[in-house]
């Protein structure tokens, strides 16, 4: 279980999951030869955001490369790895604050923006919209599901 601006690296038949997201971003990183995932629950965009910045995994600027490095420490090789991202929801548009209201997109463009510059292609995505969602990442096979109440089960 990964709680916000925390992670996980794990490998072989281990399940990462990350509940309840609203407008932070959970990345997960695989290595299909090793097994080796990780998970970040990024909360903001940026550390500018915040005055607490001692947890890495609160941001996508810092939580990819962190996430990365120990990643390649249980035996993951950076070059293969892929990225899927769920997501970044708009929760709370309806209150007309719009720096409240797109956190969520500046969370998925601030990750997007982190997985480039780590050269990390994103292979699939649950994102956006005015919902929130769970994650379960299954190490075994690398299969990511997004799950909505409201909306059932996705793969990413």
């Amino acid at each position: 279980m990964v709680s916000v601006a925390d992670w996980a690296v794990d490998k072989g038949d281990a399940v990462l999951v990350a509940l309840g997201l609203g407008s932070c971003v959970v990345v997960v990183l695989y290595d299909p030869e090793t097994t080796v995932g990780g998970l970040a629950h990024h909360l903001l965009p940026s550390p500018s955001l915040s005055q607490d910045r001692d947890k890495p995994a609160k941001f996508p600027e810092t939580g990819v490369p962190f996430l990365v490095e120990r990643m390649r420490q249980a035996g993951a090789a950076p070059r293969r790895l892929r990225a899927r991202i769920v997501g970044g929801a708009s929760m709370f548009a309806g209150l007309g604050s719009t720096s409240v209201a797109s956190v969520g997109e500046r969370n998925i463009f601030a990750t997007r923006e982190a997985l480039d510059r780590a050269g990390i292609p994103v292979v699939g995505e649950d994102t956006g919209k005015d919902y929130g969602r769970s994650v379960y990442a299954f190490l075994d096979t690398g299969r990511v599901e997004s799950r909505s109440y409201a909306h059932g089960v996705r793969l990413v």
